[in-house]
C-alpha cells in the first residue's frame, strides 16, 4: 500500500487540530507540491509515516536494551555447560597437553 492509499477495511474516525494560518498555509503548498488531494490527505499521510518511524526506533530501543540485558545475565550467570561442552573440553586440554 502507498503512502497515499487509504486502507479499505478501516472506519473513518475524525481528527481536529487548531494551528496558525501561517502553518496552514505552509501544508496546503506543501500538499499540492506533493499531489496529495487535499490538506487532510497529506496531513494524514505526514502523521502516519513520523508516527511509524518512531514507532520502529522506540520498538528497536526496546529490543536492544531487552538484549543487552539478556546478553549480561548470560554472562554474569552461566548456564552450566551440557555434556557436549565438557567433552569438548577434555578433548582440547587432552590435545593440549601432548
Amino acid at each position: 500500500m502507498s503512502a497515499k492509499e487509504k486502507p479499505s477495511n478501516s472506519k473513518d474516525a475524525r481528527f481536529d487540530a487548531r494551528l496558525p494560518e501561517d502553518q496552514k498555509a505552509m501544508f496546503e503548498k506543501a500538499a499540492i507540491l506533493g499531489g496529495y488531494r487535499n490538506l487532510s490527505d497529506f496531513v494524514v499521510t505526514a502523521a502516519r509515516e513520523k508516527a511509524l518511524e518512531i514507532i520502529a526506533e522506540k520498538e528497536r530501543l526496546l529490543s536492544s536494551a531487552e538484549d543487552a540485558a539478556i546478553f549480561v545475565d548470560a554472562l554474569f550467570n552461566p548456564p552450566a555447560p551440557n555434556n557436549a561442552l565438557v567433552q569438548a573440553a577434555s578433548e582440547y586440554l587432552d590435545l593440549d597437553s601432548r
